[in-house]
């Protein structure tokens, strides 16, 4: 179940609270150390988000291993002998 920020309206004061996804938003809620029910405003924070791990960036380039230049070396196979020029025909002057 997720937990969302409540602000008490007239005190400035957070609370977290929480809700199943299908709940309505509070707009009242009773302070925790009083008990009197008091008006509350829903607070959006931005979520943060943390990559772990390898392989996120461009520059990683796996293990060292690996080479990154071996598919820019010309190949080593011959290059296959070019096809004789088809013998033209005579011009009609």
């Amino acid at each position: 179940m997720p937990t969302y920020v409540y602000k008490f309206i007239d005190s400035g004061e957070t609370i977290e609270v929480q809700q199943a996804f299908s709940d309505d938003p509070l707009t009242e809620i009773a302070h925790p150390t009083d008990g009197v029910v008091k008006p509350v405003k829903k607070v959006f924070t931005p979520v943060g988000v943390s990559f772990k791990g390898g392989g996120f960036y461009k520059t990683d380039s796996g293990s060292a291993s690996k080479s990154s230049t071996s598919s820019a070396t010309p190949s080593a196979t011959p290059a296959a002998p070019a096809a004789p020029a088809a013998p033209s025909a005579p011009s009609a002057d």
